[in-house]
């Protein structure tokens, strides 16, 4: 092995470890998934999920859910029945300056398959989307207005419009 040879493997090595001590201390950056069993639901939206090596408190992305009454209870009810206790994917997006991730949130039961929990409330008008928020595809807005048609959740009640 020539002397260049052995000063390029000696550094690679060193360039590796480096890179993986810089790493491993961020365990979720803009776009990954983290996959986890939840733990416990607060509300509609908001519900920690164990990943393994500790906990998270999780927020659904670009949606706005009831904080009192018969409807934030039905709200979390049906989060609950979706995700309590069983295997989510996260797909995240950013931490709010109180340390909650803000997170697209996919099930992973085998009974009732792959569904994103924010699209699905907003399907059974069990939430609003955030003003100006959607995907690239317009999942949000297509949800929201199938349960505007269908007058469910928030839209059976005159006062929103």
């Amino acid at each position: 092995m020539t002397a260049t040879q052995w000063s390029i493997k000696r550094y690679s090595g060193w360039l590796l470890g480096l890179f993986i001590l810089l790493i491993v201390p961020f365990p979720a950056l803009g776009g990954d998934s983290i996959y986890g069993t939840v733990t416990e639901v607060r509300s509609a939206d908001l519900f920690t999920l164990d990943y393994g090596e500790g906990k998270y408190q999780v927020r659904i992305i670009g949606i706005d859910v009831p904080r009192d009454g018969a409807l934030a209870r039905r709200a979390k009810q049906f989060v609950t029945s979706l995700v309590l206790n069983k295997k989510v994917r996260l797909r995240f997006d950013h931490r709010t300056p109180n340390g909650e991730m803000v997170c697209r949130v996919f099930t992973d039961d085998p009974d009732i398959g792959i569904k994103e929990v924010g699209v699905e409330l907003l399907k059974t008008g069990f939430a609003r989307r955030q003003k100006g928020y959607d995907y690239k595809y317009g999942e949000l807005s297509a949800a929201e207005n199938d349960a505007k048609k269908a007058r469910r959740g928030v839209w059976a009640q005159r006062s929103y419009k």
